[in-house]
């Protein structure tokens, strides 16, 4: 997956490459920047179906791949609205451009995953054991959050920082002992004769979730186009639920790169759940523990013992949870 969390600092590389972005935002333009990634195709269907027109709402969809790139570009002001997994939004948002999660897109339901050796067959097992992932990214997180919850961190696991892809093709070469990926890698390594599944992301709802995101000065700026893309975002998810096939086509088009043919989009999107409203107001309510504010929440407390960040916020005051209403 294309989704970083990253130590990041605004450097004056990234600022440069943001402020000389030729789609920067008009008052007129909702400019959203997205990577090439299954769980953003329904900004797709809102575009092509008529959502957005019908919000009154004229929306350029940006893919900048780069989180490095994409989130700085919101600070500065060059883009409206980015999309990013929730942990990442943390390494990027600083005083001086507060951000708020506005609501959320979809959920790795096993999209993520670990595949390990045959004798491992619990999180416990991994403590010494050699286990890729890469460093800064949501694998990290996923990781970090099952070690926490069985009494251990990534001190307990001999960490091998590698892409996602490298460290599935590790663990079918059996050079590691357990890899965090996602598919192919997750099926190559279960297949394998000495591996298999040892969790994925559906064990974890809520975990690894793509949320919408602007700066608080947007959004103060501009609410009521805010509350418009969300309803345009649950027009799109209601159409796709119920028009799959064409909806992929759609989304695969709108999409591009590595999902442009439809049916590796429809296979991508088995693993992961689009949001629609009745999740969105269940998982952005900041009296549920178990959504958004659970994660922030999770993702602060790892954040701040890897180095990554330090922050110090109540997970509810990032909120703008009224979007969802």
């Amino acid at each position: 997956m294309k989704r970083i969390l990253s130590k990041i600092c605004l450097s004056g590389a990234a600022l440069a490459t943001a402020f000389s972005l030729s789609t920067a935002a008009s008052a007129e333009t909702l400019t959203i920047a997205h990577s090439t990634w299954v769980g953003y195709g329904p900004l797709y269907i809102a575009q092509e179906e008529g959502f957005f027109e019908e919000e009154g709402l004229d929306v350029d969809l940006v893919v900048m791949e780069d989180v490095k790139t994409r989130m700085p570009a919101l600070a500065a002001g060059r883009i409206d609205v980015a999309v990013t997994t929730i942990d990442t939004v943390l390494g990027f948002y600083t005083e001086d451009h507060p951000l708020t999660y506005l609501f959320a897109l979809d959920d790795s339901r096993g999209g993520d995953g670990i595949v390990a050796n045959s004798d491992i067959t619990s999180i416990a097992d991994l403590k010494g054991k050699n286990v890729a992932y890469t460093e800064g990214s949501v694998s990290q997180f996923f990781l970090s959050v099952l070690l926490k919850n069985n009494g251990m961190s990534l001190a307990d696991v001999n960490s091998m920082n590698m892409s996602a892809g490298d460290a599935g093709a590790a663990f079918v070469a059996k050079r590691v002992d357990a890899a965090v990926t996602w598919e192919p890698w997750l099926t190559r390594g279960k297949d394998t004769e000495h591996g298999h599944l040892l969790i994925d992301s559906s064990k974890a709802p809520g975990l690894i979730t793509d949320i919408a995101v602007t700066t608080t000065e947007t959004l103060e700026a501009r609410r009521p186009e805010m509350e418009a893309l969300y309803r345009a975002w649950a027009k799109a998810i209601a159409w796709q639920q119920a028009n799959e096939e064409e909806a992929d086509a759609i989304m695969a088009k709108g999409v591009g790169g590595w999902l442009e043919d439809p049916a590796v989009f429809a296979e991508t999107r088995a693993g992961i759940a689009f949001y629609d409203a009745a999740m969105n107001k269940s998982f952005m309510d900041p009296a549920n523990e178990d959504g958004i504010v659970g994660t922030i929440a999770n993702a602060m407390t790892l954040g701040k013992e890897g180095g990554l960040f330090s922050l110090d916020l109540d997970p509810a005051s990032m909120l703008a949870s009224d979007i969802v209403k």
